[in-house]
């Protein structure tokens, strides 16, 4: 489904720049931005994916992943096509790299989706699977309506929109997962073909939003494992986003353009968990194993289980009112309960 875009100039020649992302496109007349869902058409810049879905599933919100937001509850979940990276070891590339004429998708408009979301009694909306800063227009027209049904709403993004665009939505966006993908400049245009600094602005902006914001970091052996970025990362994290953000460090499996990297050592990963609690990170965890140990939710203050967690398990048994129920210290985590 095609509608006008967003945040875009024209331009004299008949191209255009789009100002949604910080690739910043100029687009000519007839092509597409680096995303491949934005085309100038005659010198006006449309959305080629509104309301035009290539996923729907109901998942569990831990699946985003987002531990310390509404735990165990269930959220209805919209991906499309395109994306405005190009990672090498992509998991998601058969939509991730596909344009819209390529996969037959469903159009459901922004009420549907809520309409469908209430019906199969889920909590919230999720934009996921590929990227969802590339679906401004929809996301922000369905996020507005889902805020009024009542629902929650969450971003699961690479971070690579511009300050304007995030601020139109955050009015309407109450969770983001914003995947750090490395701390080095160089890993990102080679790994990412985008650059890091853009991705931080938006943790950080997000944060200073009000916006419920976890950090995912995908640990590549070689590439980003390193104790050094590793090291920088959790500082950023402790001095930027506050020692309370729920950082997920992630097992990597090989995929895509990576097929000859190995998946990531548990062993690692263990190393890269107590590290960051060691640099002040109070909520690391473990991802993409199966390890319940490092996917609980502990007090960091006196070790009571606040959510006890074994892959999408989730059982909510030491918070009460924003509290640990033991030593009633104050735990970040957005719950009914």
């Amino acid at each position: 489904m095609k509608k006008i875009a967003k945040f875009w100039d024209s331009k004299n020649d008949n191209s255009v720049q789009c100002f949604l992302c910080p690739h910043n496109c100029k687009i000519n007349n007839g092509k597409n931005g680096i995303c491949g869902v934005r085309e100038n058409q005659d010198g006006i810049l449309y959305s080629l994916i509104y309301g035009s879905c290539s996923a729907l599933h109901e998942d569990p919100i831990e699946k985003k992943p987002l531990y310390h937001f509404y735990p165990g509850t269930t959220v209805f979940s919209l991906g499309s096509v395109g994306c405005n990276f190009n990672c090498d070891h992509c998991q998601n590339f058969e939509i991730s790299r596909a344009l819209p004429k390529d996969i037959p998708m469903n159009e459901i408009s922004p009420k549907m989706a809520v309409d469908l979301a209430k019906k199969q009694y889920c909590r919230g909306i999720a934009w996921t699977y590929n990227e969802p800063t590339i679906w401004h227009e929809y996301s922000f027209d369905t996020a507005r309506l889902a805020k009024k049904a009542g629902l929650y709403t969450v971003y699961v993004t690479n971070g690579y929109i511009n300050e304007n665009p995030l601020k139109e939505i955050s009015k309407y966006l109450d969770a983001m997962n914003i995947d750090v993908k490395g701390f080095s400049d160089d890993f990102y245009k080679k790994i990412c073909k985008a650059r890091l600094k853009p991705v931080l602005n938006t943790c950080e902006i997000a944060r200073e939003l009000g916006i419920h914001v976890e950090v995912t970091y995908l640990v590549i052996p070689g590439f980003n494992d390193s104790s050094s970025d590793i090291t920088k990362f959790c500082k950023w994290i402790v001095e930027k986003l506050g020692e309370d953000t729920a950082v997920h460090f992630s097992r990597f499996h090989p995929d895509y353009k990576m097929k000859d990297i190995p998946s990531t050592p548990v062993e690692k990963l263990l190393e890269i968990f107590n590290s960051a609690k060691n640099l002040g990170i109070l909520y690391p965890y473990i991802g993409n194993v199966l390890n319940g140990e490092h996917e609980s939710t502990k007090c960091p203050y006196c070790g009571n289980i606040i959510i006890r967690r074994y892959g999408f398990s989730t059982e909510v048994l030491g918070l009460k009112k924003g509290k640990c129920k033991n030593c009633d210290r104050i735990i970040p985590i957005i719950s009914d309960m």
